[in-house]
């Protein structure tokens, strides 16, 4: 594949470190923050029908979110290939790269989507809920998971605008389709004007509406007047160097990402085992939490664009310079949006008035034990999203998921919520055990990576193509 003189990162290289940082994690931030007070929104407004719908969508998304992060390893990968490439000025990487992206997701979303609508019932039903939580759910999934596609397609384009030096193009998209479904939520749960009242299900359609939008809207700031990037597959003889480092790099990455969502959908299930208050309050603490913590995880794509293109310029040291600034911001978000996520709590009576005093009662103290390890999850964030992926450790970070959840844990949730007498509280604290082992293996395979060999080896490749 040939370079071009100018990279699409050019205009943008004369920034200082702060500003750079900023200009990629503020609005990634922003955007996912955008996307979890929707989430919480929604979660508002089904909470307004009762503890068991709070705690059937908990459930159906426990499971849609085990396709949603894994194919949105694509997503990943596709930003750290288009980071290397926009470092390298290689503007036909960059659209060859994006276009196979864009068709693979494609395939994969569709294939993946018919068989969880069909087996939505017995998935569910591994969960272990009550039957009227699960029965409220099984509606809900079989329409959410309607929307993988456009969802994956969005993810995907958002990535690479990121990687492009468009980090504020993604967020005004989400905004906009934020709007849309806070708006189409109220009107299908509650039947608002003509449209038809549905109940729970009304704001699994909702999703799919938003994120159609949203895929169609980034697609068209993509490829309509400004020309972004070109929609163009590869040459036959090229297509597998760009298939190759796509899958090499995404594969792991969705193996990680798959093992966290499960980790997450059997922390569901212990809390669903340990009675239905504890499954909603469950659901309000991680939506909740979300709010707060993703207002770092545009640090993560900050980590992924910069190590990416220093990478791709043959620059090893600053990479590992990048990362050290990334990771000194998150260490000071992590703590501010840790006090706030904890002072929210003072909150849930008024947001949650429909769920019960218990529900509330045990939500309040989750928020508390899950904002004291806020920091670490920040750093957890940086560097198992960030930058192990970007220097191609995928070993590093599946071992940090599996160690975490499945060694620590897990195991420990389920003895501590179910058979000792801390109940809901035992499977808080097992989560944060999670945590804290995961980092521990992160930073053990920071220490370890060559970053000058990496970026010899990176230059190398791009040269050879």
């Amino acid at each position: 594949m040939s370079a071009v003189s100018s990279p699409p990162s050019e205009s943008i290289q004369t920034r200082s470190p702060g500003r750079e940082i900023a200009s990629i994690a503020v609005p990634v931030s922003l955007e996912m923050v955008l996307q979890l007070v929707l989430t919480f929104v929604n979660q508002v407004i089904v909470g307004t029908l009762g503890a068991v719908a709070v705690a059937a969508v908990g459930l159906a998304g426990s499971v849609s979110f085990l396709f949603f992060a894994t194919l949105g390893a694509l997503g990943s990968g596709t930003s750290i290939l288009v980071a290397r490439r926009a470092g390298a000025g290689d503007r036909a990487g960059v659209n060859g790269t994006l276009t196979v992206a864009l068709v693979v997701s494609l395939l994969l979303a569709g294939l993946a989507t018919a068989p969880v609508i069909l087996g939505a019932g017995g998935l569910l039903r591994l969960a272990g809920g009550a039957p009227d939580v699960t029965a409220t759910a099984i509606p809900y999934l079989r329409v959410a998971m309607l929307s993988l596609v456009p969802g994956m397609l969005g993810w995907i384009l958002s990535g690479a605008l990121r990687s492009l030096g468009h980090a504020r193009t993604p967020m005004v998209a989400t905004m906009l389709t934020v709007a849309v479904e806070s708006l189409a939520a109220v009107g299908l749960v509650f039947g608002v004007g003509p449209l038809p009242e549905l109940g729970v299900v009304g704001a699994a359609w909702a999703l799919v509406i938003a994120q159609t939008l949203k895929a169609a809207l980034l697609a068209y700031l993509v490829y309509g007047p400004r020309r972004l990037a070109a929609f163009a597959l590869p040459a036959p003889g090229q297509r597998r160097a760009v298939t190759g480092p796509l899958l090499t790099l995404s594969a792991p990455i969705g193996l990680t990402e798959f093992l966290w969502s499960l980790g997450g959908f059997m922390y569901a299930a212990v809390f669903a085992r340990v009675g239905t208050q504890a499954l909603a309050a469950s659901q309000i603490v991680g939506t909740l939490e979300g709010i707060f913590v993703v207002g770092s995880f545009g640090l993560m794509s900050a980590a992924t664009v910069l190590i990416g293109r220093a990478l791709g310029a043959g620059d090893g040291p600053g990479a590992r310079a990048w990362l050290g600034r990334v990771g000194r911001v998150g260490g000071l978000t992590g703590l501010g949006f840790g006090l706030l996520f904890a002072l929210s709590g003072l909150l849930l009576p008024l947001l949650f008035p429909a769920v019960g005093a218990d529900v509330r009662a045990i939500a309040l103290g989750g928020i508390l034990i899950n904002a004291a390890t806020q920091v670490v999850k920040v750093r957890n964030m940086i560097l198992g999203g960030g930058a192990l992926p970007s220097v191609g450790d995928g070993k590093g970070v599946i071992t940090g998921d599996v160690v975490g959840a499945f060694v620590v844990g897990l195991p420990l949730a389920i003895f501590l919520g179910l058979y000792t007498p801390l109940g809901v509280w035992g499977v808080f604290l097992a989560r944060v055990l999670d945590e804290l082992a995961k980092v521990a293996i992160f930073e053990w395979r920071r220490r370890r990576v060559n970053w000058v060999g990496l970026a010899e080896a990176q230059r190398g490749a791009l040269a050879g193509d």
